[in-house]
């Protein structure tokens, strides 16, 4: 198993956000992007066997989650000002699951995308269709 500094793994994470196109980036208003050792009891406890349908599973590990309301599901004038929504990428699922930090790498980044995509309204198989 790979064990990576909490700064190396957060580079990680900017690196995949900075690879992120412009105009999605440009449209992403109102998100936290946070980084986690590990999903709390909560978390897991809104997964059910299918997965949530805004999480990233790999090996029965969570790699992340979104938490909040899609663009597709939104009235727009119930935002203004409200709390962020949440993407959460775990660091210590992603250590056990994959072997080298290129793979962790790699994974990290197709999460992030992953996650982003549940904010603009994608569900999982649509994101599965796409490699994400």
């Amino acid at each position: 198993m790979v064990h990576m500094t909490d700064d190396e793994f957060e580079e990680l994470v900017q690196e995949a956000l900075d690879d992120m196109p412009e105009q999605f980036m440009d449209d992403l208003e109102n998100v936290a992007v946070v980084i986690a050792d590990e999903p709390t009891d909560e978390e897991l406890s809104r997964l059910d066997d299918e997965g949530h349908p805004a999480g990233v599973r790999y090996g029965g590990e969570i790699l992340g989650l979104y938490s909040g309301v899609p663009l597709t599901e939104r009235y727009y004038d119930d935002f203004e000002g409200g709390y962020p929504d949440v993407i959460t990428i775990f660091k210590g699922p992603h250590e056990r699951c994959f072997g080298s930090r290129d793979t962790i790498a790699k994974e990290v980044r197709k999460t992030v995308i992953h996650e982003i995509g549940h904010y603009f309204g994608l569900d999982d198989a649509r994101l599965h269709e796409m490699g994400y």
